[in-house]
């Protein structure tokens, strides 16, 4: 099941949740009880061991202009 994060406006307070896909815009109180919070937006990090041996992404550029494509 995933695990969503909030932020509770009042407080401050970070804190997750575990909920099914189907309800994760459904709104959610922090554990100190304040109804009003906002979804934060998570990263997600997807490795292992071959995703350290693999070789880094080039960088520099990206788009058409970045690339040198624009006469």
């Amino acid at each position: 099941m995933p695990r969503y994060e909030y932020r509770c406006r009042p407080c401050g307070d970070t804190f997750e949740l575990s909920r099914p896909m189907a309800e994760s815009s459904a709104p959610a109180s922090c554990p100190a009880g304040h109804e009003d919070t906002v979804k934060l937006l998570s990263t997600v990090a997807v490795g292992g061991a071959s995703a350290k041996s693999a070789p880094a992404a080039p960088s520099g550029g990206g788009g058409c202009c970045g690339g040198g494509c624009c006469g």
